[in-house]
């Protein structure tokens, strides 16, 4: 799909590669200067992705947080804050979660064929859902995103989001920021699980850049020749 919109991985991890640990209180990976990052490269975007079971854990707002790059939005003639998406394959959404509440901006879910009507009647009223398929099809998810008119997506994860768009060749860019330390935890979640990726040993990612955040590293890979190298 040549006119998919340009998707953009981001992810941040432990040294052994986890995205949280198997407690219940959230795992903080980030420091603000990274956070204040993250926020530019999402006013940068037209849309912000998550799988259904980030909203439910971590409940996030995904929103622009500065009010200059918001201003700048809409100086341009943008929404504030970039279209919020998710994927669901069984409908169990809370209308009341940040996700649907927090800010102006459209909202849209796509759900798997199987749970349309639920996830219509769950969430029907505070966002459009669209059926995507049984299983959902990340084709048709971004073919739609492309109608609406984004030209660039943030994945944010969690870690099936990943390793969907990963393993379906689908993702042009990726920043993986790692934090210092260690989760050593098999429960929990890592930032892809199992699958058939097209980077491998005899087929490697580009490493674009690689930028020092404080005690945190980014390292940015081109995983399509739709990303700059800088």
């Amino acid at each position: 799909m040549s006119d998919r919109p340009y998707v953009l991985l981001s992810c941040a991890v432990s040294v052994d590669g986890y995205i949280d640990d198997a407690t219940e209180d959230r795992l903080l990976l980030s420091n603000a200067a990274d956070v204040d990052r993250v926020d530019e490269v999402r006013a940068g975007c037209d849309a912000i992705l998550v799988g259904a079971a980030t909203i439910r854990k971590d409940d996030p707002r995904l929103l622009v947080r500065s009010q200059a790059r918001r201003d700048t939005r809409i100086h341009r003639g943008r929404p504030a804050t970039p279209l919020k998406a998710t994927i669901t394959g069984r409908g169990d959404l809370d209308p009341t979660a940040q996700f649907f509440t927090a800010g102006d901006s459209t909202k849209v879910v796509y759900t798997a064929t199987s749970a349309l009507d639920k996830t219509c009647e769950t969430v029907g009223t505070v966002a459009d859902v669209v059926d995507a398929g049984e299983p959902v099809d990340l084709d048709r998810v971004l073919a739609d995103l492309a109608s609406r008119g984004v030209a660039r997506l943030m994945v944010e994860g969690g870690g099936s989001m990943h390793t969907m768009f990963l393993t379906a060749g689908l993702a042009d860019e990726l920043h993986l920021v790692v934090a210092p330390f260690f989760v050593g935890d098999s429960r929990a979640p890592r930032f892809v699980y199992d699958g058939c990726f097209p980077w491998s040993p005899q087929g490697r990612a580009r490493l674009a850049d690689v930028v020092k955040i404080e005690d945190l590293v980014l390292l940015r890979y081109a995983l399509s020749n739709r990303c700059p190298s800088r």
